[in-house]
């Protein structure tokens, strides 16, 4: 998948892997809360660390198609997840999960630890910002 952007990572640095180091993007900005893992009628189909990773992205490419946009336009996700450890030991079928939904895009990204989300039963919560050209 090309991206309309352009990824930013300095020639001396050693090059990121599953995400991108700053993106430099011109367009219409969308901003997207932070999406937790159910679905559109907010119920929880998985209370497993990946189903639930791979449902709050389903949402995130959802709500950016209600602005024309395409996974190949974000330019960040910022992830809150309860427990890093949960997230480290999941990272190959995340991963997958995430191809399968975002493709071979990778913006910039950062992922933070928190002791609560506001939905009791959500292991993670992404935001999202995309730039459609």
């Amino acid at each position: 998948m090309d991206s309309p952007h352009q990824f930013l990572s300095p020639a001396s640095w050693k090059p990121p892997r599953g995400y991108a180091n700053g993106v430099a993007a011109s367009g219409r900005m969308v901003f997207l809360g932070g999406m937790v893992g159910w679905t559109g009628d907010q119920i929880f189909q998985a209370d497993d660390f990946v189903g639930q990773a791979r449902q709050a992205l389903g949402n995130i490419v959802e709500v950016l198609a209600e602005a024309g946009g395409r996974p190949e336009h974000i330019v960040r996700l910022t992830w809150f997840v309860l427990s890093r450890a949960e997230y480290l030991a999941s990272l190959p079928e995340l991963g997958r999960a995430y191809r399968e939904t975002l493709g071979r895009h990778f913006p910039a990204m950062t992922l933070v630890e928190v002791s609560a989300l506001v939905e009791a039963r959500a292991r993670l919560e992404i935001e999202a910002t995309a730039v459609i050209p």
